[in-house]
């Protein structure tokens, strides 16, 4: 198989659709025993090319009470985010997704690229550990949704449970 024909670029592929095939796509990048980095990194790449409107895609993982950049798509990022500082941080610290519309808003937010105007991050929990989050921004304010939340976090889930 070409990894590469598993993006999914129709733009006028309806939503549900869409987040099915991103999850079926996943699946096969995320095979169980896998290397987390190199799973991260497809995860990255499939998430930046097949969901409209994203201009940075990618993990931060968790070293001491840090996060630190790992696997992404986009322009370069910030290295490292303190637990607890900007969305990926108080996802980090909070456990929870965080769904921040207009990043503008968020007093913490920390700006690697000033075009983001909205920003999705899910913590991949282990064992009760925040070992890393994922984290999308968008030029698009109010661009994330509860049903991408819900995608992204079982992709979180997939990727804590199968690799390694």
């Amino acid at each position: 198989m070409h990894e590469a024909t598993l993006i999914i670029s129709d733009a006028t592929l309806p939503n549900a659709q869409r987040m099915r095939h991103i999850l079926d796509a996943a699946d096969y990048f995320i095979p169980h025993g896998s290397d987390r980095i190199a799973a991260m990194a497809n995860i990255a790449s499939l998430l930046y090319y097949s969901l409209p409107d994203v201009n940075w895609c990618g993990f931060y993982r968790r070293i001491g009470d840090v996060l630190v950049v790992g696997p992404f798509q986009g322009k370069p990022a910030c290295i490292e985010i303190p637990i607890g500082r900007g969305v990926c941080g108080h996802a980090a610290f909070n456990k929870r997704t965080l769904i921040v519309p207009d990043v503008a808003q968020f007093v913490s937010h920390i700006a690697c690229d000033p075009a983001s105007r909205s920003e999705i991050v899910v913590p991949l929990i282990e064992s009760e550990c925040v070992v890393a989050v994922l984290d999308l921004d968008s030029p698009i304010t109010a661009r994330f949704t509860k049903t991408e939340a819900l995608l992204l976090e079982r992709i979180a889930m997939m990727i804590v449970e199968r690799t390694k």
